[in-house]
């Protein structure tokens, strides 16, 4: 065998011994990766279980986001052990993630706004909200949706977008609502026998709060009635029946006491031409 040989087989070795070094190193690379990238997403899984005010559809994803980005840099460092220039693949990671966004935009909206509505909590699972109109029942907030019953029992799906776009308001979210209801009384009537017969009323119910007081007040002199105004607190899950009850109760009151309740009216006037 020449020199010229030797010197091939010796070259072809040292080669086959630094990439079977590169190969062993990449392995033992990926193999730490993964066992870190996994016990990174156990630990934070478990911290995040910790804290109450995270939504429990947030604490797995911000968990597979952590992990999945250790993974990225596993690949990326393990390509770099075969001098493949990283500098070049991020570069066109981060294009493919531009391209992506722009094409998923409206997706990546609902998520972030999703994501926003987990963190804030405007509302929760339970609560009856009503969004400019998008009005029910919350049954689940999701990433890409938030679905919701309205109270006639129908079904509504809700891109998150949408509903964090909008202004809330959420009418579980305090244990007290106030109740007002304006009643009309004739002109010929006495006033303040009306607003008594109201106050006692509103009194005579235990469902009523004392704090704040009711309050029965003349609200407007309308075209064709005195209006009073009838201002209570209640409970919010007393606040439908009470009302209800005290719009009942208020015709079948002032009748008993020969009040009327007057509808509109327009007097006529004929003059001969």
């Amino acid at each position: 065998m020449d020199n010229e040989s030797i010197r091939m087989i010796g070259e072809l070795t040292d080669v086959g011994a630094q990439y079977a070094l590169d190969l062993l190193g990449a392995i033992l690379l990926i193999i730490f990766g993964w066992i870190l990238a996994g016990w990174v997403q156990r630990i934070l899984r478990r911290a995040l279980d910790r804290i109450d005010r995270l939504d429990s559809t947030l604490r797995p994803l911000i968990a597979s986001v952590a992990r999945y980005t250790i993974l990225i840099f596993v690949i990326v460092a393990v390509l770099a052990q075969f001098g493949v220039q990283t500098t070049s693949i991020i570069a066109a990671l981060g294009a493919i993630g531009l391209a992506v966004a722009l094409a998923l935009q409206g997706t990546l909206a609902n998520i972030a706004a999703g994501v926003m509505l987990l963190l804030l909590r405007p509302f929760k699972v339970g609560d009856y909200i009503d969004a400019e109109g998008l009005a029910g029942t919350v049954d689940e907030v999701g990433l890409f949706t938030t679905r919701m019953h309205t109270f006639d029992g129908v079904f509504r799906e809700v891109p998150n977008s949408q509903l964090w776009n909008r202004a809330i308001l959420n009418y579980s979210r305090l244990p007290t609502r106030r109740i007002d209801v304006t009643v009309g009384v004739s002109y010929d009537d006495d006033i303040e026998r009306a607003m008594s017969v109201l106050k006692d009323l509103l009194d005579g119910d235990t469902r009523v709060l004392h704090e704040p007081p009711a309050q029965v007040m003349v609200a407007e002199l309308a075209d064709s009635s005195v209006d009073i105004n009838l201002r209570c607190w209640v409970n919010r899950e007393d606040y439908w029946d009470l009302r209800f009850d005290i719009t009942k109760g208020a015709k079948l009151r002032l009748g008993q006491e020969g009040i009327t309740i007057p509808f509109p009216q327009r007097d006529v006037h004929l003059f001969p031409v």
